[in-house]
């Protein structure tokens, strides 16, 4: 029988409370701490869930955030990215494991050194007190990397990986993004990283522009996807060869609403976060953008308002391809991520579809901690799961509508 589990859910937003109401469901949980600096919201979280008490936690201390730490098993770390080293030292202070939703910036002084921090910095930090750290683990980064494994398995040798995001779900009201339209704008204004020749390298936003059409999808023909900023392409040339068997070029590609808004902003130069005069007025563009923009609605009063207004679509996809040898033939192997759409999201769990996907995508990976499935002690990242974790992960998914199918397709056969 698995010893039951304390948690500590740090920030209880969209993902982090997604987390706490499904592992109060657990019966290898026996205690949720749900920590955020803003109490209501903690309060409000709590008032849910009969396994919870509230806390409220400081993150920018980590002596603050050990102290609501002491004697838990594992740490949610549902914060910005900011915050992630205080989380991560006050996890080891307290010999708990760890898991978070997309890997930090703010470890070096740039991205990739951040991530090489976790991996040979914190990974043997881990291991040496015994516990695990997962990182990466919403729905893009996490169930794409657990989709792209997925596909990769079929093929003996592995030449591109395409991971292919097309949000389509847009209101009749203005509301661009449906998560948080900071990270939103900062990730579309960055140089996207991608893997080339085996190389690292870097991007322009809404460059490399390629089309795709599902029949699934009910439009009426092909949508554009373009570069963007995610942390897949890094995660997979870090273990390109442990786990991606030799992978050679990488991609990320995202279009959908959203992009369509950033892009003209960021080619006028409205992405700018470098301070300008405007009429004897300094400005900083992006400030003055984000402010603009609409939060993503999180509150199930706001999502049913916006459904009782209407929608213009309700659509969307998640695809890896992934193009190589089997059998020395050329293959592509596509496996497509079906999930419930924003109405349907809602009449499950009266959140939107992207709180769906990816806060049940994150409780997933938690349930696998709450069930002793980590064997390894470390670091890792949510693209070095075991195969049998892998299918444990999709089989669990399932039960939430999450589905993935598979196609293996032989090229100019």
């Amino acid at each position: 029988m698995n010893k039951m589990k304390k948690l500590l859910i740090l920030g209880v937003g969209a993902q982090g409370s997604t987390v706490a109401k499904r592992m109060n469901e657990e019966p290898n949980v026996s205690e949720i701490i749900c920590a955020d600096r803003d109490r209501k919201a903690v309060d409000a979280l709590v008032s849910e869930l009969d396994k919870a008490t509230g806390a409220q936690v400081d993150a920018r201390d980590k002596a603050d955030i050990a102290a609501a730490a002491q004697g838990v098993d594992l740490i949610v770390n549902g914060l910005p990215l900011a915050w992630h080293g205080n989380v991560l030292d006050a996890a080891l202070e307290v010999k708990a494991n760890y898991q978070d939703f997309a890997a930090t910036d703010a470890l070096a002084d740039n991205w990739i050194e951040s991530i090489r921090v976790l991996y040979e910095g914190y990974g043997p930090k881990f291991e040496a007190i015994g516990r695990t750290a997962v990182i990466g683990t919403g729905s893009a980064p996490g169930l794409i990397c657990a989709a792209t494994r997925r596909a990769v398995r079929e093929l003996d040798a592995c030449e591109t990986i395409n991971n292919i995001v097309f949000e389509g779900v847009e209101a009749k009201r203005f509301l661009p993004f449906w998560w948080s339209p900071v990270t939103a704008l900062n990730d579309m204004s960055e140089r996207a990283y991608a893997v080339k020749d085996g190389e690292l390298i870097r991007t322009e936003p809404f460059a490399l522009p390629i089309k795709r059409f599902y029949d699934y999808m009910g439009l009426d023909g092909p949508v554009t996807l373009t570069e963007h900023s995610h942390d897949e392409p890094v995660h997979y040339w870090f273990n390109k060869d442990a786990y991606f068997k030799g992978v050679k070029n990488v991609n990320f590609k995202y279009g959908g609403a959203g992009v369509e808004f950033a892009k003209p902003l960021y080619r006028a130069g409205l992405l700018s976060k470098q301070a300008e005069r405007v009429n004897g007025s300094e400005v900083i563009p992006f400030d003055l953008v984000l402010n603009h923009v609409p939060p993503a609605p999180k509150y199930r009063e706001e999502i049913r308002a916006i459904l009782d207004e209407g929608l213009v679509m309700d659509s969307g996809c998640m695809v890896v391809e992934a193009y190589g040898k089997k059998d020395g033939k050329d293959m592509l192997v596509e496996v497509h991520v079906f999930a419930p759409g924003l109405a349907e999201s809602f009449d499950r769990a009266g959140i939107t579809a992207e709180m769906y996907l990816t806060g049940q995508g994150g409780a997933l990976f938690t349930k696998l901690f709450v069930e002793d499935r980590y064997a390894r002690k470390g670091l890792i990242s949510s693209d070095m799961l075991t195969d049998d974790q892998v299918d444990y992960y999709f089989e669990l998914a399932a039960e939430l509508g999450i589905e993935i199918r598979t196609q293996i397709k032989q090229i100019n056969a």
